[in-house]
């Protein structure tokens, strides 16, 4: 008998805790650098995470490439 008037104590508790538990505000994760974008190679259409990628200066704005070979055949 204490076992059961346990238990519904128990699920009583929890339906009360519920809605305050699923309120909780959970830190907001951060949002993902502007490096991390794809983006994509011209010579080769390779597409690379911006931050790794080889960058060029070009009159139109920078240009990424893949690997230096990529950039150098889009310069010669």
């Amino acid at each position: 008998m204490r076992v059961a008037l346990f238990a519904v104590w128990v699920v009583v508790a929890l339906i009360a805790l519920l809605p305050i538990l699923r309120h909780r505000s959970l830190p907001n994760p951060a949002p993902p650098l502007a490096t991390d974008e794809l983006v994509k190679d011209p010579v080769c259409g390779t597409y690379i995470v911006r931050s790794r990628a080889v960058s060029l200066q070009t009159a139109a704005g920078p240009r990424y490439f893949c690997s230096a070979d990529c950039s150098a055949r889009f310069a010669g």
